[in-house]
């Protein structure tokens, strides 16, 4: 569908751009599902560590035909077939996770599982977040050069945090530890050297906390044993920097984006390669997904936000922002928040192709080389099924801002007092603590450096006023 000037509606399906050059829209199928490039398997005792490429790969002849016979079902699958085999799949997950799945009809929770899927499930949290005290504010030291990603365990018992100095940081929330360290190493020495040997730009955890997925500027994402730091897997493909990473939400399928400006789909559990996304008119610069079968993008200069759905082989665009869509995040199955360098903060409805909330200058301005300008929106973060938002830029603060009803309204609550660029933010799955990854520079470049910041993570306990027993209420 074109743009018609005035014509209103849900975010437009993706039209092939023109011109010479351009990267074909919706997706394209390249290879198979490789296993290992030949390399031999490691010795007993050492952990195996394979390399898989997305690049066409010679096929073995019973992979050959399990893929003929996975096409073959696939061919005879209706889609009402497929979302029955899926939503069993899904229960089935859900059962083997020790969740409680009652039928429906029997009571709140099949309610709030309901209300969940279809992104309606609001925990209206922000009214009651207090200020919090700069003394209760923890500073974790240990990496080199500035955090540019980390992420929470989903236990929220441990914390992973990267750098541009290559090393990777196991650090355990209650004591401030650090219980892992994978230091970097030198260009070139990835075969030899168990970390990276480039800038870390960004990770993910499986909602099972079993896998850690980290992704540099050497076009290499590292598959970890989330427990013991130990590498298991390198997945090659991407042609340039990879700078986002996230796991289905209840799967280990694994999405990547790069600044080679498509998405690829992996299995982790498999070790394979799936399918690669085109669409972006430039960079990718971020990366989100949850549940269902999709994931989110921010497109950098490209000036969109893309929702792709990958069972239909299609994609959804969004505008709204002047500047270079730098992070976005889901803030649940309908919702998201994105930022970007003009200094907006963008709300978005899954539906609706413009943002339904923008906070312009959401950091203020900044006074560079004798110019007015906004400070840049360098993270964003999302308490899952909430009203509550953080956000990150190099303004010396971090700042929670609560959603409106039905998600129409940004209001500012609270500044955290924070010195350095804000790389990365998330909150705890529980919504009582917030970590930042800081550091001298953004994340992705050396545009300013801020001398007296330190380079670490900063754990911010969220005090909250007493809740109502449930504070439930579904959003509008």
């Amino acid at each position: 569908r074109g743009r018609a000037p005035g014509v209103l509606g849900g975010p437009e399906e993706a039209a092939p751009p023109g011109g010479p050059g351009a990267q074909p829209t919706g997706r394209c199928r390249r290879g198979g599902v490789p296993g290992a490039e030949g390399r031999p398997r490691a010795a007993a005792g050492r952990p195996v560590d394979e390399e898989v490429s997305s690049d066409s790969e010679p096929e073995s002849p019973s992979l050959g035909r399990r893929r003929r016979e996975a096409a073959e079902e696939e061919v005879e699958e209706t889609p009402q077939e497929k979302k029955l085999r899926l939503a069993k799949l899904y229960l089935e997950q859900l059962r083997q996770h020790g969740e409680s799945c009652p039928a429906p009809g029997a009571g709140a929770p099949a309610g709030r599982l309901r209300l969940e899927q279809k992104g309606r499930l609001q925990r209206l949290v922000a009214k009651d977040v207090q200020p919090p005290d700069p003394a209760s504010i923890r500073m974790l030291r240990g990496h080199q050069l500035p955090v540019t990603c980390l992420v929470i365990s989903p236990d929220d018992r441990f914390i992973f945090s990267a750098s541009k100095d290559g090393s990777l940081i196991k650090w355990e929330v209650e004591s401030g530890k650090r219980l892992c360290v994978v230091p970097g190493g030198k260009k070139g020495t990835e075969e030899r050297h168990m970390g990276h040997a480039s800038h870390v730009l960004c990770m993910a955890i499986s909602s099972d906390g079993k896998y850690l997925a980290t992704g540099d500027r050497n076009k290499l994402i590292m598959i970890w044993d989330a427990a013991t730091c130990k590498r298991l897997h390198i997945f090659t493909g991407h042609r340039d920097a990879v700078s986002g990473l996230s796991f289905r939400k209840g799967t280990h399928q694994l999405y990547s984006a790069s600044h080679d400006r498509c998405v690829k789909v992996w299995n982790v559990a498999e070790n394979a390669y799936v399918e690669t996304l085109f669409g972006h008119q430039d960079v990718i610069t971020g990366l989100d997904s949850l549940s269902r079968e999709c994931c989110v993008t921010a497109g950098g200069r490209d000036g969109t936000v893309r929702l792709w759905k990958i069972p239909e082989e299609s994609q959804l665009v969004f505008y709204g922002h002047q500047g270079s869509i730098d992070c976005i995040q889901l803030i649940n199955e309908e919702h998201m928040v994105s930022g970007a360098d003009d200094g907006s903060l963008a709300l978005w409805g899954l539906t609706k192709k413009k943002p339904l909330a923008l906070a312009r200058q959401a950091h203020g301005m900044q006074d560079a080389q004798g110019l007015q300008q906004p400070y840049w929106i360098s993270a964003v973060a999302a308490l899952r099924n909430s009203d509550l938002l953080a956000t990150g830029s190099h303004s010396a603060s971090v700042k929670l801002w609560k959603c409106g009803e039905g998600f129409r309204k940004l209001e500012p609550l609270w500044d955290i007092p924070l010195v350095g660029f804000v790389n990365s933010l998330k909150f705890s799955a529980a919504g009582d603590f917030l970590v930042a990854g800081l550091g001298q520079e953004h994340r992705l470049g050396r545009w300013w450096r801020v001398k007296e910041a330190k380079n670490g993570i900063c754990i911010i306990p969220l005090k909250r006023r007493p809740l109502a027993p449930e504070a439930l209420e579904p959003g509008h």
